[in-house]
């Protein structure tokens, strides 16, 4: 017998004007101005196997937001329960740090065509670049793969809205929700992309991030989880700051993903609270009891 699936939208809610930085701390390594988005909200959609879930999930994320004046792209997915959200999930955003998870999986999707294992100063680095988000590991190894092994990987991933920067700056790819959903779960998940040990490389590295980075899409998640993130953050002229954080949730009952992208940030800070509180709601939600069949 056939399940029918819940679709709840969250209510449609008006952004402030924002007013563009005077000037803004750029990394020096992807310091160049970007271009503004308008700020068009849009309304998300949730749908879920288990009664109730798509409800609560929309009313408790717009409850998190309600207030915010920043542009906030959102995309879950709940294998458990067949539970996914998205609000402006196809909006494009500079990726910041989020995009070393995509040069780490270049890398591992390189080396695996080689039949090789990395070396130890790719290990290094590797573990440089998602643990402390390390810069300069990141541009060696981007450097190293070049641009048509990173979209190489992008094309087979299925990644078809991220583009690299025109100039060669990693932290200004073009990055969307839904496309950093796809990445996550080709981490989680057996797929012909990524080997058994090349999932289990990232993820070990991305449950070891240092924890003063360990914010974002964590907070709130139930105790027995595996945590394993890699967050963004980046100031610019336009758009204030860009603060995204990639969030996979596995072990026990636990198999979930969240990618929250944010951008019109007036601090770093701010960012992350909007962040984390999309989080707690989410992890509340999904982690509640089951409603008991009559």
């Amino acid at each position: 017998m056939g399940r029918h699936r819940r679709i709840s939208r969250l209510p449609r809610t008006t952004l402030a004007s924002r007013a563009a930085l005077a000037a803004g701390a750029l990394v020096p390594t992807i310091a160049s101005v970007g271009s503004a988005h308008a700020a068009t909200p849009q309304a998300a959609i949730c749908t879920s196997d288990q009664p109730g879930l798509a409800d609560k999930l929309s009313e408790d994320i717009n409850a998190a937001l309600d207030g915010s004046t920043a542009t906030t792209a959102i995309s879950l997915h709940d294998r458990t329960t067949n539970t996914t959200c998205t609000l402006d999930a196809d909006r494009t955003f500079d990726s910041a740090s989020t995009v070393k998870v995509t040069v780490l999986g270049t890398l591992l999707w390189d080396a695996q065509k080689d039949g090789r294992a990395l070396t130890q100063e790719e290990k290094d680095r590797a573990t440089a670049m998602i643990t402390k988000s390390d810069n300069d590991a990141t541009t060696a190894l981007w450097k190293q793969l070049g641009a048509d092994k990173i979209n190489g990987f992008l094309q087979a991933a299925g990644m078809t809205d991220t583009v690299l920067d025109g100039e060669g700056h990693w932290g200004l790819t073009q990055i969307t929700a839904n496309d950093e959903e796809k990445l996550l779960n080709l981490v989680t998940h057996a797929n012909p992309v990524l080997s058994e040990d090349s999932r289990g490389y990232i993820l070990k590295l991305t449950s070891e991030v240092i924890p003063s980075q360990r914010w974002g899409t964590p907070a709130g998640a139930p105790g027995d989880a595996q945590v394993h993130v890699k967050n963004g953050w980046l100031e610019r002229a336009t758009n204030g700051w860009r603060v995204h954080s990639l969030g996979a949730f596995t072990g026990g009952a636990h198999d979930y993903t969240i990618t929250v992208l944010s951008q019109d940030n007036a601090t770093m800070d701010d960012g992350i609270a909007n962040i984390e509180g999309v989080a707690r709601a989410v992890h509340r939600d999904l982690n509640a009891p089951a409603p008991s069949a009559r």
